[in-house]
């Protein structure tokens, strides 16, 4: 069965978008522990990160890396925070979450905003990025 961020890559299920490429895709957490959570994956399901081949790998990092600046830019913090967890959902993502004090980064946490909300900083975040 294809996990929920595979529907989501094949369009199944709506997200809120901030960047895609050929490889990859970004989008903001609807269980957001900030304001402009954002996670990271690859299309391709692969339920561990480190399972994942060195090329595709590396074009993950490097697109975290570009979305991270962007929501930098979006949402004024002094550290964008990077997590990897890897046992709520069977498909590898990175976690990206504007750090103030590094208390954010508590997924015990949730910030909540609605639907409109969500569009309109996917959008935002989506005009940052480089």
């Amino acid at each position: 069965m294809a996990s929920i961020f595979s529907r989501i890559v094949a369009g199944e299920i709506p997200c809120y978008k901030v960047a895609e490429t050929e490889d990859c895709l970004a989008f903001l957490d609807i269980a957001p522990i900030a304001k402009g959570h954002v996670l990271c994956i690859p299309k391709k399901e692969v339920d561990y990160l480190f399972d994942i081949e060195d090329e595709l790998y590396c074009k993950l990092q490097l697109f975290a890396k570009k979305v991270a600046k962007g929501l930098k830019k979006t949402c004024p913090c002094v550290k964008v925070g990077v997590a990897v967890i890897g046992v709520d959902v069977p498909h590898a993502h990175i976690h990206l979450v504007p750090l103030q004090n590094g208390s954010e980064l508590n997924f015990k946490n949730k910030y909540e905003m609605s639907s409109e909300e969500l569009a309109e900083l996917a959008q935002e975040i989506a005009k940052n990025i480089e």
